[in-house]
């Protein structure tokens, strides 16, 4: 057996034989340059790991308190945090029932399966989860994909969508596919966010106005709406403008801060309880529009016909556990009108099937990203409880749900100290399942439509336009065509309309490297034209690296040295026009030189080089080479 080794010089062939056997001490073998690049391996030895190693590995205590948080803070936990945890518990709890209630409209389920959504999911992140501050639950981007991939099937296709989700999300975590993620750019992501903010809040005209309107884009949407806009009911336009209205306000209170600017100055107690009030005012100010309007609703209700659209029964108590149903029965007077397969099903959510997966664990990395203070996130960890968190959901029938910010900012600015504070949160939603579904009988729909709405105008990313003007103003062309293409389009086909131009501007750009050129003069007074590459030579670009080499090389008549400094990758292709290109030089009697370079990318070079292949690592060697080719075309001259 032998092992083919290169170093600075050129190439050597040695046998393994002679310089490797069991006995063999590690100080006695020979120094080889750039060993890590190649791996001698001696055919008679095993190195398959033993199972007890891998194991022992595998089920380390390390890794076992990185997979499951909660044995590294619980042993730990104290009655600070407890309390801490309870007021953030309760006071995002307060928070998701009105938001679960309303997001469950846009996904197209009745409005129980909201609430469904909003307690298991933050249950199992107390397990799982590697942040705090994270609120798992619905969110209203999760509520738009879900909705656009079920198309109004129904809760059985939610459920469905929701175990798929997690399955595709846990298993992207356990085999590290979070990189998909990355291919989604900040332009990308912040026009599929505004475009989707602006279709919530169309899709929730129809219930500010109490109209009928059906449509799954934009322009389908605002057309129904413009058709109907007739049939408004005035008392339903009224509450619903005035909840928004109220929510705005309220939202501005609860940024109030009264007391001197100087933080180190303490606050009195009128000032710390008005600052309190303030920010309760802001936090909960969901549930209060909710709890008033329901009242008024009701109390319509019981003194003459009410003038507002209600939500109607919503079933008590917890929901049944069970598996998801892999197929879809529509039952009409007794009867089967319609039967679906698993296959069909999954043919029906399409590319939903991975656009919500994907979509809720970039969202969730966004939240942990924004109360990591400078921390590394631990992705993987986050791909699992997300995904987990959603497998459990689809259990109990709820839709998919991921790391909702808004939330997340309540925990934080509550003082959330472990994610126990899910705990308090999903028994808070239980328990409304239990005492309190009578009373949303009469929670008016506009109230409702006014809670998204007032969430979603802030979802609208208008302030990186001029940063990304300033900085680079190509980045707003995949920018523009996902907000527009998720205005027109379905969502899964505006974000690949993004991704697509990105992909093809990263390779247009690995297709077209930078090439510096520079004329410069050997240490012995020799002219030559140094050329520099600035990345990889791979097949998109490696035929016009060549063209620009042999190009200016014809130009200038002169040795030529290509720096192959930031040159960390080859391939078969590239190696087979530097073959070509060195065999183009020496027909010409025109030297050609590499600098520099990488171990790797030589190995794979070396595999079709002749002998005109020339490499160099300092000026020494350099000056050397120069000077052989000097006294070769001189006696060729003189041989003429």
């Amino acid at each position: 057996m032998t092992s083919k080794l290169q170093n600075g010089t050129g190439n050597h062939t040695t046998h393994t034989s002679d310089i490797l056997s069991k006995d063999t001490p590690i100080e006695d073998l020979p120094h080889i340059n750039s060993s890590n690049e190649f791996i001698l391996t001696n055919p008679n030895e095993n190195y398959i790991v033993p199972i007890k190693k891998w194991l022992q590995q595998t089920f380390s205590k390390k890794l076992l308190l990185k997979r499951i948080p909660i044995l590294s803070w619980l042993p730990n936990y104290d009655k600070t945090s407890a309390v801490s945890d309870f007021i953030a518990g309760i006071t995002v709890g307060l928070t998701v029932i009105p938001q679960g209630l309303a997001y469950s409209s846009i996904v197209g389920v009745p409005p129980q399966y909201g609430l469904y959504s909003s307690f298991v999911g933050c249950l199992v992140y107390i397990i799982f989860g590697s942040c705090p501050e994270t609120a798992i639950g619905p969110t209203a981007m999760a509520a738009m994909l879900t909705g656009d991939a079920i198309k109004g099937k129904g809760p059985q296709y939610a459920t469905l969508l929701c175990l798929l989700t997690g399955i595709v999300q846990v298993l992207m975590g356990l085999f590290k596919f979070g990189f998909l993620i990355d291919f989604i750019s900040g332009p990308v992501s912040s026009g599929f966010i505004s475009a989707s903010a602006i279709v919530i809040l169309t899709s929730q005209m129809k219930d500010i106005l109490g109209i009928q309107a059906s449509g799954d884009s934009f322009v389908a949407i605002w057309k129904e709406v413009i058709e109907n806009i007739e049939d408004t009911k005035t008392w339903d336009a009224v509450m619903g403008f005035i909840c928004l209205i109220v929510l705005l306000i309220m939202r501005g209170i609860g940024k109030l801060k009264i007391g001197p600017s100087n933080k180190d100055v303490p606050l009195n107690r009128t000032q710390q309880f008005l600052n309190t009030t303030f920010w309760l005012i802001g936090i909960a100010r969901s549930t209060i529009v909710v709890v008033i309007c329901t009242y008024i609703s009701y109390y319509q209700n019981r003194e003459n016909e009410n003038p507002f659209t209600i939500t109607g029964y919503v079933p008590s108590g917890f929901p049944t556990i069970q598996p998801p149903s892999l197929h879809y029965i529509e039952v009409k007077n007794n009867t089967v009108v319609k039967y679906e397969n698993f296959f069909h099903m999954v043919t029906d959510l399409s590319c939903g099937i991975f656009a919500v997966p994907l979509i809720g664990l970039l969202e969730d990395i966004g939240v942990c990203t924004a109360f990591a203070n400078g921390k590394p996130v631990d992705a993987t960890q986050e791909f699992i409880a997300v995904g987990l968190s959603n497998v459990a959901n689809s259990f109990v029938q709820g839709f998919p749900g991921t790391g909702a910010l808004a939330r997340s900012a309540v925990n934080h600015s509550s003082g959330v100290k472990t994610t126990f504070g899910g705990f308090y949160t999903g028994a808070l939603v239980i328990s409304s399942l239990f005492f309190f579904t009578p009373y949303f009988y009469y929670i008016p729909k506009p109230t409702l439509a006014a809670i998204i709405i007032a969430a979603s105008i802030f979802m609208v990313e208008y302030k990186v336009v001029r940063p990304m003007w300033k900085a680079k103003k190509s980045d707003l062309v995949p920018g523009i065509a996902t907000f527009i293409g998720c205005l027109i389009l379905p969502f899964q086909y505006g974000i690949l309309i993004g991704v697509g131009i990105n992909l093809t501007s990263i390779m247009y750009h690995a297709a077209r490297p930078k090439i510096s050129m520079e004329k410069l003069r050997s240490s012995e007074g020799e002219n030559y034209l140094l050329l520099k590459p600035d990345r990889c030579l791979m097949f998109p670009s490696v035929n016009y690296v060549r063209h620009l080499v042999t190009k200016h090389s014809l130009r200038q008549g002169i040795p030529v040295v290509i720096d192959c400094t930031y040159i960390y990758g080859a391939d078969y292709t590239a190696a087979t026009v530097i073959k070509i290109l060195t065999e183009d030089f020496a027909s010409r009697k025109q030297p050609l030189f590499f600098y520099n370079i990488k171990p790797s990318v030589g190995s794979v070079i070396h595999t079709l080089a002749t002998e005109e292949f020339q490499v160099y690592y300092d000026c020494d060697e350099f000056d050397e080479m120069l000077r052989r080719w000097r006294i070769k075309r001189n006696m060729q001259t003189e041989d003429l």
